[in-house]
């Protein structure tokens, strides 16, 4: 084994045979990582988004938090008892995409499709680029470097995903676990001073002066507060789209994972916002000089700016940038079930070497360093694209489990909970896309629309394909015939030997060209009588025609393309075989000292010819024997 292939398989792990598929599955507490980044990560960034609307509140703003987050979590239960509904009637994963196709048609199908596509790029974005805003949080000199360590960040999760589902749990399992771990010790640790404190307690380090109040509370501003805190639930869908990725009993680890996943963001949520009423704790511009996080500053209020403090944000910071691994979980399997019903291309059905549906991946990363790229890396910009998508996919799956429940006939309650779930979703995306529509949200809206014309278009050509060569009856022997031969000849050498051989094995009726780009005098015919048919006559053989073809302006494969059209219109019945010689040489290098003719001509043959014309190529291993 080479150092290269050591050094690969070092860092994407070894190939995976298909019966060691069941070894990668996982456990509800593998699972929480590998499904729950992106849910349990919103907490980091969720208050923070609809904080920052309130700043022209000042503090006066902070007391709304705790309403709007109350609001969400609401929201979060509805939604989390109707998914559950939802793995129970799709054990085999049941994603918007599936319950929407199957229950509401194609048109519902595919806005659900684009609208998750769209919404699993922009967690992969938002989870970097609020990891690498924690991080700056901490050390402010990195700022210019913003771009550069969310590049930075991707590459590393591009790295561990593609060892698959397993490494990828296990590695994640401990940055996860510190991150929910020291959330709930602040929150318990604040809860228990403002108790004793009389709701009031006091910061252990001093808190940044909020801004004077320059705007009045209106009920348009309260909207938009709820629309960005609502970017705290995207992330929720992705268990039911992996059920298939849990161990047996599939459904009751899966259901056992999302149960715990909704109740720790659930507590997270509320903790972060009645603490941040509690010390008076305001978000700062993310765009201005000494911003600061407000995770940070709620936990420099509570526990102090020392050791717990730098665990707490390096956790942060760490589940932030990994949250992006949620995106990565199902955006291929998303695109794997789209493309089993024709919509994407078909490539992203292959399974790689550690089975992954690594073209998903692949499509995934560079997307999501465009989007990073474009926007800088700065959450905040990012945040008005965010969450229109996830509710748009929770609607549309809920309404689809409705018409599921009420097919069978035999669940009125369960039907009444998916329902109420598709109302509140529903209502919750048309303020989400009201509330930010003019400040980025409209590019979603143009994605999707985009999108789902994409997956149209795509679906039309495999249709075209099926019709066109799907055969509903038995071979045809009257098919079988010898086709007309043509081989391009520049001079007689082995590969022409080779390539002639072959020929002669296919048909008798074989064209040798040849094109002449000068007046001078051409010794090829004399070579061809002499090398060429005196052999054949003597063995008896099929005698091959040589056609001189005139190439006055010294084009040699204009001339070959067009004599192989006229044959094939001459011959309207009988199959024509180009047989295409060519050397192959041993190192890349070699390959810049060697005309590419062959290869251009198989391109021109590909591209101008049509059912009738063959293309065979005949290679020459240069060094062989």
């Amino acid at each position: 084994m080479g150092v290269y292939t050591q050094a690969f398989r070092l860092l994407f792990g070894r190939p995976l045979a298909t019966s060691e598929e069941r070894a990668e599955h996982i456990g509800p507490l593998a699972g929480i990582p590998v499904f729950g980044l992106d849910a349990l990560s919103s907490a980091a960034y969720g208050p923070e988004a609809a904080l920052t609307l309130l700043i022209p509140l000042g503090l006066l703003g902070v007391r709304y938090i705790v309403p709007v987050s109350t609001a969400i979590v609401i929201l979060l239960g509805i939604v989390y008892v109707s998914y559950c509904q939802t793995i129970e009637a799709y054990p085999h994963g049941g994603g918007s995409y599936t319950v929407a196709s199957q229950n509401l048609g194609e048109g519902a199908g595919l806005l659900a499709a684009a609208a998750l596509m769209i919404d699993y790029i922009l967690t992969a974005s938002v989870g970097i680029s609020a990891g690498v805003g924690a991080l700056i949080s901490a050390a402010p000199s990195l700022q210019p470097h913003t771009l550069e360590l969310c590049l930075l960040v991707l590459a590393i999760l591009t790295i561990v995903n593609m060892r698959g589902v397993h490494d990828t749990g296990v590695v994640f399992m401990i940055p996860t676990y510190l991150f929910t771990a020291t959330l709930l010790i602040v929150i318990a640790v604040g809860g228990w001073q403002t108790v004793h404190a009389g709701g009031h307690p006091h910061p252990v380090t001093p808190m940044p002066t909020a801004l004077p109040v320059s705007a009045a509370l209106s009920a348009w501003l309260l909207l938009k507060v709820f629309s960005s805190g609502c970017t705290a639930m995207t992330g929720v869908e992705a268990v039911s789209n992996g059920v298939m990725a849990f161990r047996n009993p599939t459904q009751k680890n899966a259901r056992t994972t999302l149960t715990i996943i909704i109740a720790l963001l659930a507590i997270l949520l509320l903790g972060i916002a009645l603490l941040c009423r509690a010390y008076g704790i305001a978000a700062t511009d993310p765009g201005g000089p000494g911003y600061e996080s407000v995770l940070s500053m709620l936990t420099r209020a509570v526990m102090g700016h020392g050791w717990f403090y730098y665990v707490t944000i390096a956790s942060v910071l760490l589940v932030l940038a990994l949250s992006a691994n949620t995106a990565f979980a199902d955006f291929p399997r998303l695109t794997r079930a789209i493309a089993t019903d024709g919509y994407m291309p078909r490539i992203f059905l292959i399974r790689g070497r550690r089975l992954l549906y690594s073209w998903g991946i692949y499509v995934l990363v560079v997307l999501t360093a465009l989007l990073l790229i474009i926007f800088g890396g700065v959450t905040d910009r990012l945040i008005p694209l965010y969450a229109i998508g996830a509710y748009t996919a929770f609607t549309l799956s809920q309404a689809g489990m409705v018409m599921h429940w009420k097919r069978q006939g035999k669940a009125p309650g369960r039907m009444i909970v998916n329902a109420v779930g598709a109302v509140a979703t529903g209502i919750t995306a048309v303020v989400v896309l009201m509330a930010k529509f003019l400040d980025g949200a409209w590019i979603t809206v143009l994605l999707v629309g985009v999108m789902i014309l994409f997956m149209r278009a795509v679906h039309r050509h495999y249709v075209r394909v099926n019709r066109e060569i799907d055969l509903n009856r038995p071979f045809h022997p009257a098919q079988i015939g010898e086709p007309i031969v043509i081989v391009p000849v520049d001079r007689w050498s082995r590969i022409s030997e080779k390539a002639l051989s072959f020929a002669l094995s296919m048909s008798c009726d074989i064209r040798c060209v040849h094109v002449r780009t000068s007046d001078d005098p051409d010794p090829f015919p004399e070579v061809w009588e002499k090398d060429i048919v005196a052999p054949l006559k003597a063995a008896g053989g099929c005698i091959p025609k040589l056609v001189m073809l005139k190439s006055p302006y010294r084009y040699i494969l204009y001339p070959i393309l067009d004599y192989v059209l006229d044959v094939e219109r001459e011959r309207e019945t009988c199959k024509v075989c180009v047989i295409v010689p060519e050397l192959v040489v041993q190192r890349w290098w070699q390959g810049v000292l060697h005309n590419r003719r062959s290869d251009l001509l198989k391109v021109m043959l590909l591209m101008r010819g049509n059912r009738r014309i063959i293309v065979i190529n005949i290679p020459w291993y240069l060094g062989e024997g």
